[in-house]
Parts: C-alpha cells; structure tokens; sequence
C-alpha cells in the first residue's frame, strides 16, 4: 500500500513534464516529437521539418486554397457554389488564401449566412392578388408585399391607407394605382359612390357647354 501511495506523484509529474515539453511555439506545429515551422496561407506542407532542416512548402493548385499559416499535407478545396440545391452563385471567387463566398441566385434570398457566405437560402416572396410590391428582395431581404388592408413594415408610404386607422369608414378600396377612398363613418357608400359619379358628369357636361358656348361666341364674332 505505502510503495502505491509513494509511486503515484512521478507519474503526474512525469505526464505534466512530457505535455509540456511537446507544447510548440506560435508559427509552429507538432509533428512527431518535433515543432517544425508553419507553411504560409496559401500554401501546404511538401515536407516536414527534421532535426537538420525547415519545413518545405508547396503553393495551393487552382480549386484549393488555404486561409492561415499551417502544418497542413493538402489545401482544402474550394467550396462549389453549384453544388446540392444550386440556388447560390460565386460572389467571390476562390483564391489560393480564400474560399468561395456564395450568394443566392435571383429570385431568392439568405436566410443563414456564415460570415459573408450563404449557406442557406429561400424564394422571394410572391405578392398575391390585392398586392404589389414596394421594396424588391434583395439577396439578404425578402420581398416586402402590401395589400389593400394593411401596411407593410418596409415603406408604409407606399401603401394604401387604413380607414380605420384615420377613424373613417372605407368607401372604395385602395389598389396598386390609387390610394383608399375613406369618408366619415354614418355616410351610405352607395349613395357617396352614386355622389361622386353625379358630380363628375355634371362638371363633363359643364364643360362641354362651356366649350361649345365659347367657340360660337368666337364664330358670331367673326
């Protein structure tokens, strides 16, 4: 029990001192029993460092880069925007010290990004019947539709009025053209329909007169 008791602390110690000895310097990496020199980003191992001489690199070839130092034996390919759903293109082409970075094809938008890559991405939003669109998606932000009942958080200014809101009732419904008609609450919109059609033949009509009445006027003259 006491031979126990007294062989168990040289082994941590003996642990500690072998961990310790095989921790490499920054710029460095463990390869065997030695800290050989890291390969610029850009570029891999060929060969690793010994007792008697550095490390040797190699630079990336096309399709493979890598983005830091490193110890690497082969750079990472460069990720394929076209690969699975093929819903992204290239933003940023592959460089020997760079990855691709991806962006969503037209028509659709970046729903989860990792730094400036697009890893995942959805359609735009269509507008359905009532609506129209006042923003257009771009690859980070969806299309912002309105329609005639409500306002869109993008650009309320761009959509038809609420006759509520303005504590008025609705006489004719706003559309892509032309805003929402209100007037105030207790009016029959029958009749204010019927109203506003009267007035405008009446001043269609007043105008004519006017019209025929001045170009006699002027044949009289002569």
């Amino acid at each position: 029990g006491s031979n126990a008791g007294t062989g168990t602390p040289p082994i941590i110690l003996i642990k500690v001192f072998r961990t310790l000895s095989l921790t490499c310097r920054p710029g460095e990496y463990l390869i065997g029993k030695e800290c050989c020199p890291m390969c610029l980003a850009g570029s891999r191992v060929k060969t690793h460092c010994t007792e008697y001489r550095s490390t040797s690199c190699l630079p990336c070839v096309d399709g493979t880069y890598t983005a830091k130092p490193n110890g690497l034996d082969q750079c990472t390919p460069c990720t394929s925007c076209a690969a699975g759903t093929s819903l992204f293109k290239p933003w940023k082409l592959c460089t020997g010290t760079s990855d691709t970075v991806c962006e969503p094809l037209q028509g659709f938008y970046c729903i989860y990004s990792v730094g400036d890559d697009c890893e995942t991405a959805q359609r735009h939003s269509s507008c359905e019947p009532g609506q129209y669109i006042s923003r257009n998606g771009r690859a980070h932000m969806d299309t912002c539709g309105c329609g005639t009942s409500g306002h869109c958080a993008g650009n309320m200014s761009l959509c038809p009025s609420r006759c509520e809101d303005l504590n008025l009732q609705q006489i004719t419904a706003g559309t892509s053209a032309a805003d929402a008609q209100c007037g105030p609450h207790g009016v029959n919109v029958g009749v204010a329909v019927g109203v506003s059609v009267s007035l405008v033949f009446i001043i269609a009509v007043v105008s004519l007169l006017l019209f025929y009445f001045i170009k006699k006027t002027k044949s009289s003259s002569r």
